[in-house]
């Protein structure tokens, strides 16, 4: 028997009991401890039941994910587990699966293997495996719609999102609620089933679906799979593989299931939304800063600036339960603020995202204020006013005469020097870049920006928060325009030349959204607004070099009042819901700017516009690696992923040029550079992981090596 997996007899029910914290994964050796612990129920004659439970918080979280790594290179020869699961359902005595916690992906799969299933109140049950680019591998997509029916079955496969036990009580998935003790109602449950023939799932058809139904059932899923999923390929595998259940018989639904799951594990998009699993919680780990770091405790905050960032600040310290003061100078520009704040919880509640009592609880959090006198008790200060460093210079000095000591006085900017403003203060390790990224309240990425004196509490206190405020922290360093929004600066870049060189600006565009951002790039600049990009550039132009190109196309907009969305115009044209509408103004005025300025007009492939916007982030990327700014190529990939609209399935820039090969991304950079000049000059690393046949994963894994 595995120490893994425990099996106990108290009278004629058996408590089978998987301890694998923290999350009781289901590991090789859990499922070799499971195989131990049927023998014995079976073996023994008086024992007519049994109970499978999980120790600690949870029942069981799922498989582990590690496996299948080693299953794709070639290390481990898969998980057994549908073998037990086989074992389970077909035990003539009747097994009550008692669901605490989550039981997610493989974990449900192996309450559905059991007879029955109990859950404590609250508990979640679901099937997530394709959030990783995979589909259920062992029997979900063939057990649960003879469950629950194949509407709500392929809405869990497909989707992935998980489904309190309250509602699985309803749908038949779980047979009761147990108030109270878990492992004792689970009990009592087991010994009144133990005399009753054993139900196998695979026999059963609670909610059967109507023939006539079944079609469009299946093409509503694939069209709502293509839709909010855009370019994945696990969705549609699940949606085929319920399918089957429909047509085949349940033994060959589960062969076509691990063809599918199999098919999905080896892809690109899987082993890419695998790095991304395990990335963000690389993230929260800094080189050179212990677990053991002293924090300080953040019970109470302020917000100086109630802009749009600042109002959404303001709403994450919220909803985190943290009550926040938001100052402005200014009466009106304050009840703006609040107004939209307001706004956006009514819409939420409209959504059913939360009820009208929790949107009056998070209000009250948020206290308005035109003074700074009550910021003198407060444990941490975001600033957030306008992106000028003279202004910024001006808030901390003041912050710093107010604030009591220990105060962190953290800095929304997105491009300016943290030590520069840290300077303004006689408490530079206070001082730190929160970099939250527009809309604040619904991005999920966190920019930590450490300057050279932040202190290592300060840092471990921000890095800490960012998980209370359900971010995504990542620390980077001080440098202009830190990570993420360093590498934008190429992208966009190259996005305007093509657009300067021929390019229409839906080419640009649509290039792109295929690859599969979030958006192109020019409508993105349209969404943020123009201005917002010609405000950094005549802040940073003296420090450009003599000679090199730059782009004009979009200051020339700016100049024309067209900045974006707000103004009904700018690289689009929009009409008042903010659609965007046929313009011709801006193709031809683009065209005699560039005759102007002597830039020939070309046809220009859909694989160059990628190629120049995706590989000038990379190559940005490989100078930030090697100058140190960020700590690994995962942190890189993580921003981009959580607040750049990068594809996850394509695992970030940093993974995505491992997958395509340093060799021909080199190539691509060096023909760039000779065409279009230094811009493109390939960053040293590149250079050298080429010569030394390796990756940006490779780099990674041995700084991380050095640094511990």
């Amino acid at each position: 028997m595995s120490d893994l997996v425990q099996f106990i007899t108290v009278g004629a029910v058996a408590t089978i009991t998987i301890d694998n914290p923290p999350v009781n994964a289901l590991s090789p050796a859990v499922i070799d401890g499971l195989a131990h612990a049927l023998d014995q129920l079976e073996g023994d004659s008086n024992v007519h039941g049994a109970v499978l439970i999980g120790a600690g918080k949870t029942f069981v979280a799922g498989a582990d994910i590690k496996e299948f790594g080693k299953v794709t290179s070639g290390h481990s020869r898969g998980l057994e587990l549908p073998a037990v699961l086989n074992r389970i359902e077909a035990c003539a005595k009747p097994m009550v699966a008692a669901i605490h916690g989550s039981a997610f992906g493989g974990g449900l799969e192996l309450a559905l293997a059991c007879h029955y299933r109990v859950a404590a109140p609250g508990s979640q049950v679901g099937q997530p495996e394709v959030k990783l680019g995979l589909i259920p591998g062992a029997g979900g997509t063939q057990r649960l719609p003879r469950l629950i029916g194949l509407q709500k079955a392929v809405e869990m496969c497909a989707e992935g999102n998980p489904m309190r036990a309250e509602e699985a009580v309803s749908l038949g998935l779980v047979d009761r609620i147990i108030e109270g003790d878990l492992l004792r109602g689970a009990s009592a449950f087991a010994g009144e089933v133990a005399d009753r023939p054993a139900p196998r799932t695979r026999d059963r058809n609670d909610r059967p679906t109507a023939v006539g139904e079944i079609t469009s059932i299946l093409a509503s899923a694939r069209e709502t799979a293509r839709k909010k999923q855009r370019n994945w390929i696990a969705p549609l595998a699940a949606i085929e593989a319920v399918e089957a259940s429909t047509r085949l018989p349940f033994d060959k639904g589960l062969e076509l299931e691990r063809k599918l799951f199999q098919d999905c594990l080896f892809s690109d998009q899987s082993k890419a939304l695998i790095h991304v699993f395990f990335g963000e919680r690389e993230v929260a780990k800094v080189p050179d800063i212990p677990k053991t770091t002293p924090t300080i405790p953040v019970t109470n905050a302020a917000v100086v600036g109630a802009g749009t960032m600042g109002g959404g600040i303001a709403m994450v310290f919220a909803n985190a339960g943290i009550p926040v003061l938001l100052k402005d100078a200014d009466q009106a520009a304050l009840d703006r603020g609040l107004a939209n704040i307001q706004k956006n919880y009514a819409s939420s509640v409209k959504r059913g995202r939360f009820t009208q009592q929790v949107a009056e609880e998070r209000l009250k959090l948020i206290r308005p204020t035109l003074s700074y006198d009550d910021f003198a008790q407060v444990d941490i200060v975001v600033e957030a006013v306008f992106e000028g460093m003279a202004l910024k210079k001006q808030v901390f000095a003041e912050l710093d005469r107010i604030c009591k000591p220990g105060a962190i006085l953290a800095s929304n900017t997105s491009t300016l020097n943290i030590d520069e403003i840290a300077a303004s203060t006689s408490r530079p390790e206070f001082v730190i870049g929160t970099h939250f990224f527009s809309p604040a309240n619904v991005m999920r990425l966190l920019e930590v920006v450490r300057g050279k004196e932040s202190n290592k509490s300060v840092i471990a206190t921000c890095m800490q928060l960012s998980k209370k405020l359900g971010k995504v922290g990542v620390l980077v360093g001080n440098c202009r325009g830190f990570v993420g929004n360093r590498m934008f600066h190429p992208y966009i870049r190259e996005a305007t030349f093509l657009v300067e060189e021929g390019a229409s600006v839906e080419a640009v565009d649509s290039a792109l959204y295929d690859f599969g951002m979030a958006m192109g790039p020019l409508a993105t600049g349209d969404l943020a607004g123009l201005d917002v990009g010609w405000r950094i550039r005549k802040e940073y132009r003296h420090l450009e070099k003599p000679g090199v190109r730059q782009a004009f196309a979009a200051d020339r907009l700016c100049e024309l009042g067209r900045y974006g969305q707000k103004t009904g115009a700018g690289w689009y044209k929009y009409d008042e819901n903010r659609r965007t509408i046929p313009d011709l103004e801006v193709p031809a005025m683009i065209r005699k700017w560039s005759a102007e300025a002597g830039i020939a007009q070309r046809e220009i492939s859909p694989q160059e516009i990628i190629d120049r916007c995706i590989y000038a982030l990379v190559n940005e990327g490989g100078r930030i690696l090697e100058e140190g700014f960020a700590s690994r190529a995962a942190d890189i990939d993580i921003i981009y992923i959580n607040g750049y609209g990068f594809p996850p399935y394509r695992g970030g820039p940093m993974w995505y040029a491992d997958t395509v090969g340093l060799k021909n991304v080199l190539e691509r950079v060096t023909e760039f550079h000779r065409l279009h000049g230094e811009l493109w000059a390939p960053a040293p690393l590149l250079k050298r992981l080429v010569e030394e046949g390796r990756s940006f994963a490779d780099f990674s894994r041995e700084q991380g090596a050095t640094a511990a």
